[in-house]
């Protein structure tokens, strides 16, 4: 008497090589799915309003990477290539060269190059800078505030809830709009 169908029996082998095929399948699709998710969260990125910041220094220190994201940026179209420059000199130097004792940046980030008399060119090292803000009070305070301080987006981690964010006291950090990552110190928002 034939007591009916019988399943056919899985080996071990089988039931653990289906499982590792079926585990394969759905970390592809969780990974794609994360993947789709992060590319429509990256519709906005942090950024610094130029016209808000305080220059407080707290973009050097409480960013979460080692060295800041934050870096010390020249409008060109608005310096005045002065012999002086008070974002690159400390108030009242001993003497307008460039040893380090008469500079504010505390890294040399801030490259001094002569142009002509009285003219001299000023270019920020970002390599070096580390977002204190030291320059960027000095032009504001003393000149015509053609530095100024931006997240650079190649190195920012974009962090949700960004650090340096929670501790401005000039509430200068905002989300703007990934395809215009920059707010330019012209712009008046």
């Amino acid at each position: 008497m034939n007591p009916g169908p019988t399943t056919p029996a899985f080996s071990r082998r089988q039931f653990l090589r289906d499982g590792l095929r079926l585990s394969a399948v759905a970390g592809a699709a969780g990974l794609a799915g994360a993947m789709a998710g992060r590319t429509q969260a990256q519709t906005t990125v942090w950024q610094i309003d130029p016209a808000k910041c305080v220059r407080c220094g707290n973009c050097a220190t409480k960013c979460v990477l080692e060295q800041s994201a934050v870096k010390c940026v020249h409008a060109f179209d608005i310096c005045g290539y002065c012999q002086l420059c008070t974002g690159y000199f400390e108030p009242e130097p001993n003497e307008l060269t460039t040893a380090a004792e008469n500079q504010q940046c505390p890294t040399a980030a801030i490259k001094r190059t002569f142009v002509e008399d009285p003219y001299y060119e000023y270019e920020i090292d970002e390599n070096l800078c580390i977002g204190c803000a030291k320059c960027v009070e000095g032009c504001t305070r003393f000149g015509n505030g053609s530095l100024y301080l931006q997240i650079r987006h190649d190195r920012c981690l974009n962090c949700n809830e960004c650090a340096i964010a929670r501790t401005c006291p000039g509430d200068a950090f905002r989300r703007v709009p990934v395809t215009h990552p920059y707010l330019l110190k012209t712009d008046t928002h």
